[in-house]
């Protein structure tokens, strides 16, 4: 099975905004009553059975069980039977929205993720429909269950064979938009290691190095506007709490947000268009994304969009048929892609790369790429040459490539 989510905008009228609006509250309430029964749980067996405060400990039965999916469905149940704004939101968009917390408590346990928070208003911002119709599109509308249809822009084409398996509906600062997951019966198999190869790396004063020599400059979209969007933060500081002048305000700088993250996906999303044009495989460096957000250099490494990129980079592998692999990343700068020579630690203001060794002499980042590259042949199997055997001549020792 192959599976895709297409986005597309929607255009609801009044009446449905205000029901999506009515249905993404009550999913709120449902997490957050759900978490609420799974947190009384923990906090009641958190303290000894013979020094239990009853200043800040529940004290619940020792019968009673651990609070699962299964059992907060069937709870669910009972209080849809009693509550009529429950009634009112289709039951398997409430059970979506307790899987969702399992899955928040599973990545807790297996992942190392943090303890589920509650959510604050409209802090919910999507809802899930499982199952939809045999022909949820007529036309330029899709059909919702309980809702009816919602027109939308169909900007691609919906291709012939897919099935329409699930719809999720997202509020955003620019509008309402509706991801539906397509799925095929074909097995699509994996691109395998063939043509030509090159080497990336990631990095702050160039967003990629490539192992050919070229060099993309950092977009930087959040240092670009960070002066704009300290000024609208700053207007909705001024405006009295719960006004509607504060919610225009507040609307304001998530549209900026949005825009930020708009200009950084299209930049990653063309960039590594252009490099599936070169290559029929692509190695990365395994990168500690979490390590290097909390280092000095943070905020210009959550800036970058290093781990997207890299999500998205793969996704346009497999889309374009090209082998994508990642590679280990300690010592790619210490390392001399001409001689294989260690050659010691560099300061961040040292740019060129010069072996003492070999006296080879490139671009630190494209340095880096050229090792990175070594290493990813070597993992599939390939006949590694040195740059000193003809396999890189002619590295210029900087080459700036036009922007996208």
């Amino acid at each position: 099975m192959f599976s895709l989510t297409y986005e597309f905008k929607l255009k609801p009228t009044k009446n449905q905004i205000a029901i999506f609006e009515g249905w993404l509250e009550q999913c709120r309430r449902v997490y957050n009553y759900a978490l609420c029964e799974r947190k009384d749980w923990f906090k009641s067996r958190s303290c000894q059975i013979n020094a239990c405060s009853l200043r800040s400990e529940y004290i619940i039965s020792a019968d009673t069980k651990r609070s699962t999916y299964a059992s907060q469905c069937r709870g669910l149940t009972v209080a849809r039977a009693n509550i009529p704004a429950l009634k009112a939101v289709q039951v398997h968009v409430l059970q979506q929205t307790l899987k969702r917390l399992e899955k928040a408590f599973v990545s807790m346990w297996e992942q190392g993720h943090g303890f589920p928070r509650f959510k604050k208003v409209g802090r919910m911002r999507s809802f899930v429909f499982p199952q939809l119709a045999k022909q949820p599109i007529q036309g330029n509308a899709v059909k919702l269950p309980k809702i009816g249809l919602v027109k939308f822009n169909q900007s691609r084409r919906i291709p012939e064979g897919a099935v329409i398996k699930q719809a999720r509906v997202v509020r955003r600062a620019s509008g309402w938009y509706v991801m539906l997951t397509l799925q095929w019966n074909i097995d699509v198999p994996q691109p395998m290691p063939h043509g030509e190869a090159i080497g990336i790396d990631v990095g702050i004063s160039h967003f990629v190095a490539v192992s050919n020599g070229r060099l993309f400059s950092n977009p930087k979209p959040f240092r670009k506007l960070e002066c704009k969007l300290k000024l609208l933060q700053k207007r909705v500081s001024r405006k009295r709490l719960g006004s509607n002048n504060r919610k225009k305000a507040q609307a304001k700088v998530s549209r900026l947000h949005e825009r930020i993250a708009n200009i950084r996906k299209n930049y990653h999303w063309e960039l590594a268009h252009n490099l599936c044009d070169w290559a029929g495989m692509i190695f990365a460096e395994d990168l500690n994304l979490k390590a290097l957000a909390k280092g000095m250099l943070g905020k210009h490494c959550l800036d970058a969009g290093w781990g997207q990129f890299l999500q998205v980079l793969e996704q346009c592998c497999f889309k374009r048929g090209v082998f994508f692999r990642k590679t280990d990343a300690k010592k790619t700068s210490q390392t001399c892609p001409n001689c294989l020579t260690e050659t010691g630690k560099k300061l961040l203001s040292e740019r060129v790369h010069s072996c003492s060794h070999c006296g080879y002499t490139t671009d630190r980042d494209v340095a880096a790429a050229q090792i990175v590259c070594i290493r990813g042949l070597a993992a599939v199997g390939h006949t590694v040459k040195m740059l000193s055997e003809g396999k890189f001549i002619g590295i210029p020792t900087m080459k700036e490539s036009p922007s996208l």
